[in-house]
Order: structure tokens, then sequence, then C-alpha cells
């Protein structure tokens, strides 16, 4: 008889396009996440860095750029900043809803206005709504997909304006992905209220922290993550808290960036995001 499989087997993805910075490649590694202990592992691997997508949880590994660091929220002690409190405050009434992982044609209709005005050059843009489903659908662990609606006159829930993949782990949410209107009419914020919501959800629930997955310096796109505060990141020695003098820095650094200015992405997908499962195939 042979023993049972105590430790997953972890494999390497060829090189690709990096989606974070211009002109790099980048490569992962990663695991399948299967069987009656898969929220186990997903717990044991988001504590050193790794991100879920799909069965697969993954983190970069590449042979000469470290620039990819998980970052997480401590949720018990954040304190919202005067524009984060104002984010809050207009958009205090959405409704929020907590659902099974299993997708709309609203949910992927509101994801198609997001990645064509947000990210139209990036992978997603393809994505169809199989595609779409397998994203929100395919999960091994503890996944919600929350709901953000507009409430009716009547104070029901209405028109659906954002919602967020979210992995429940052992020590906090780890968001997988957001999405939202991007051109709402008057609403502003809603990617900012989406993380801000999240954060009260962990504390409320006594989960110490909110995961936001890779924060990239020197990525436009990334810098939002600094804004929130306490901050932890992922070293060598494991994790640390950014301190108050460099997350000062850092904020202000990101408040010169412009959005539009960014690089398109390139490369399969984005943190979190589904894209190009072929890239975890393995051969056998």
């Amino acid at each position: 008889m042979t023993a049972p499989v105590r430790f997953p087997r972890f494999f390497v993805t060829s090189s690709a396009p990096c989606p974070y910075l211009p002109g790099r490649n980048e490569r992962k590694v990663f695991t399948e996440l299967k069987g009656p202990h898969a929220d186990q592992l997903n717990d044991a691997l988001g504590r050193i860095g790794f991100r879920r997508s799909q069965t697969v949880a993954y983190r970069p590994s590449c042979v000469d750029c470290s620039a990819c660091v998980s970052v997480r929220v401590v949720a018990g002690e954040f304190r919202p900043s005067s524009t984060q409190r104002r984010t809050l405050k207009a958009n205090s009434d959405l409704v929020a809803t907590i659902c099974r992982p299993w997708s709309t044609v609203e949910q992927f209709e509101l994801l198609q206005r997001y990645l064509a005005h947000r990210h139209p050059g990036g992978g997603m843009a393809s994505m169809d709504e199989v595609d779409f489903a397998d994203m929100v659908e395919h999960t091994p662990v503890d996944t919600q997909i929350i709901e953000y609606r507009e409430p009716t006159p009547e104070g029901l829930p209405g028109r659906l304006v954002g919602a967020c993949l979210t992995d429940r782990q052992g020590d906090g949410l780890s968001m997988i992905y957001s999405f939202y209107d991007p051109d709402h009419a008057w609403r502003q914020g809603l990617g900012n209220y989406i993380i801000l919501d999240h954060i009260r959800r962990a504390a409320d629930e006594g989960l110490p922290y909110v995961y936001l997955g890779y924060w990239v310096e020197g990525s436009v796109r990334m810098q939002y993550k600094v804004r929130y505060r306490p901050l932890e990141r992922l070293g060598r020695d494991g994790w640390s808290r950014i301190a108050d003098d460099e997350h000062d820095r850092l904020v202000a650094a990101a408040a010169t960036l412009r959005r539009e200015d960014a690089e398109p992405l390139d490369g399969l997908t984005k943190d979190g995001a589904h894209g190009g499962q072929d890239q975890y195939r393995v051969d056998a």
C-alpha cells in the first residue's frame, strides 16, 4: 500500500508577460486545491502569499524580480481617513447581500462595463459568460460573492453597482476580485467602498485581516492599496507592519499618480482574477 499524499505538489508556469510592470516577464509557482482539506490548504498558503484562481493557488516566482508584495489590512485597528469617511457616507445607502458563488447575467454585464472602462487592454476583456461562470463558481473553498445594490424607493435592493468575489479564510477575508459601475452618474468611490466594507465586515466578525493581494511599488494601478492602514506586507522574515513614516511617504507618492497614465494591463490576468487557466495545466 502507498501512503496517502500529505503535502501538495507544486509546479512552475512558463514565463509570460508581467501584468503589472511593462517590459518584464513573470513566472508563478502553483498547486491544485482539491479534496476535503482544500480550505485548510488555502488558508495556509494564503498566509505565505498565495492567491486563489478557481481551483489553483499561485504566487509569483520570478527569476530576477520580487516587486509583487502580498499585503493585508489589520481590520481591527483600521481607522478611516477623512476621504474614506466621505466615501463611506456617500455610499452608506447601498444594500449589500452575501450570495453563494453563482454567476448571473447581471453580474457579467456589470463586469463587462467595468473592464471596458478600467482595463480595456487587459487579458480579461475577452472573457465570455462561460469564463465568468468558471471564475465565480469553480471554487473548492468557502467562497461568496457580495453584491452591492442601490435601494429602490421602497427600500429594497435595486440596481447592481458593485460586486466582490471573496474567500473566507481562517484569519480573514481574501478579496479575490471586485468590480463595479465605473461610470456612475454621481456615485464616486465604489471600488474603495467595497474594500472599506470588507474591512468593516472582518472587524465585526472578529477576523484580523483583509487580504488585498499583491502590491507592486512602481505600478500605478496597484497604488490604491497603500491608502489602507495599518497595512502589513509579507517579506522573507514573515509579515511586518509598514512603519508610519514609510506609509506616509507611500500615500503621498500614490496621491501624485493618475490612473489614466497607467500602462494597459498586459499578460493573461491581473491579481486574483480569472485568466489563462491553461498556464496552470500539468502534463501527465
